[in-house]
């Protein structure tokens, strides 16, 4: 294990970043560019688009939900090895996803076992990312959720080509092929010890802690409402496109061009996290706000040049709000209470998850869309609450002692 009484902000820390970079493209990147699998799955199995809707909705529900248990997993034997296990078990689901004969086997295979493979790797890598960086630290993670977007822009043309010539459960196996690369992800994870560790006690006392952490279950809320509205242009924007006469390949495009905003608002949002002064929270307030205008929007928007400018908007605003949200944690809980705070954060949000793309299925596309910008609204509500209590203890710990 590397020791060192600081987090570096650099070294092996880059590798971590390049892992998580990589994790991050072959855990959401996959989820971000199922919606090319969504209208297939409706036409092959003949089922309504809101049960179909559920295999997304587990899938994020669970990998959220089972964040606990990698965090767990890896207080004790360390990320490197959970992350590992988890890749094996993401790459497995895709492959017994591309035998099925009914929804059922899809909520099985990819909702849970994918879904379990995916807890094991996205919370551990982000938390081990978090230790090793301080004042690089919005940027590192910028950096490394732009795998993210630059795998979405690459995956939904990718997955409607396979689709287009291999099937759908062709186009399984393979991504099934592409998921086993989170095992070399997980080799990358070097644990650090950091003088933190020793002031913060056992996982029990930890959480006792951050139960008890108000500004920190009110940010967990927030953060819960949006990501119920967060998903759901991505798994419903191809079949929205195709209610507008949309032909599939550049209904899928228009995918790709929201990813490419959202790798590049990743970045910026990341630089400006770091060279801004003040509370990162201002940065995230101002994403939330702009994401939810442009949910707002979508349904009114007919024009394919407004809906490419709604996707530009939505893909950038969404990304930015990320990296921000996830290098706030680390204050708000501490650097040795952090895979504890973020495995908490995200079994609440599979709530979400869980709920936000069923509940969009329902009704018409203008119902669905301001669903979405409903929730995410009330999420941005409650960051004001949480940010008069959190600036003054940022404030206060960064006065020399």
């Amino acid at each position: 294990m590397a020791r060192g009484a600081e987090p570096p902000d650099g070294g092996w820390g880059w590798m971590v970043v390049l892992s998580a970079f990589f994790q991050s493209a072959l855990v959401f990147g996959v989820l971000r560019s199922f919606g090319v699998f969504f209208v297939e799955f409706v036409a092959a199995f003949e089922e309504q688009a809101a049960r179909v809707s559920w295999i997304a909705s587990i899938g994020i529900a669970v990998q959220q939900f089972g964040s606990p248990i990698g965090s767990a997993l890896s207080t004790k034997f360390g990320p490197r090895p959970v992350v590992m296990t988890g890749g094996i078990l993401a790459s497995l689901g895709m492959l017994l996803a591309s035998f099925a004969t009914s929804l059922t086997h899809l909520y099985l295979s990819i909702g849970l076992l994918s879904g379990s493979g995916w807890a094991l790797t996205f919370t551990p890598t982000l938390a081990c990312l978090s230790r090793y960086f301080s004042r690089r630290r919005s940027l590192a993670t910028g950096l490394a959720l732009t795998g993210v977007g630059l795998s979405s822009f690459a995956f939904a043309p990718l997955f409607q080509w396979l689709l287009n010539y291999y099937a759908w459960r062709g186009a399984l196996l393979l991504v099934s092929a592409l998921s086993l690369h989170l095992v070399a992800c997980g080799a990358l994870l070097r644990p650090l010890s950091l003088t933190e560790d020793t002031v913060m006690g056992g996982p029990a006392a930890q959480l006792t802690s951050l139960l008890h952490h108000g500004p920190f279950l009110r940010y967990t809320v927030a953060l819960t409402l949006i990501n119920t509205g967060y998903f759901i242009p991505y798994i419903h924007l191809v079949a929205h496109l195709q209610d507008l006469d949309w032909d599939p390949l550049p209904a899928a495009f228009l995918l790709s061009v929201a990813a490419i905003s959202d790798l590049v608002g990743r970045v910026v949002s990341g630089w400006l996290g770091d060279a801004v002064p003040g509370p990162v929270t201002r940065l995230l307030m101002l994403w939330t706000t702009l994401t939810g205008v442009s949910l707002t929007l979508f349904p009114v928007a007919q024009a394919p040049t407004a809906l490419v400018v709604l996707a530009v908007a939505y893909g950038f605003t969404s990304g930015a709000l990320t990296p921000v949200a996830f290098s706030v944690l680390p204050e708000l809980v501490g650097t040795g209470r952090i895979y504890c705070g973020l495995g908490l954060v995200q079994m609440v949000e599979s709530i979400g998850g869980l709920l936000g793309a069923p509940l969009s299925g329902k009704g018409n596309g203008v119902a669905r869309w301001a669903r979405a910008a409903m929730l995410h609204s009330w999420g941005k509500e409650l960051f004001p609450s949480c940010v008069c209590e959190y600036c003054p203890l940022v404030w206060y710990s960064s006065q020399p002692a």
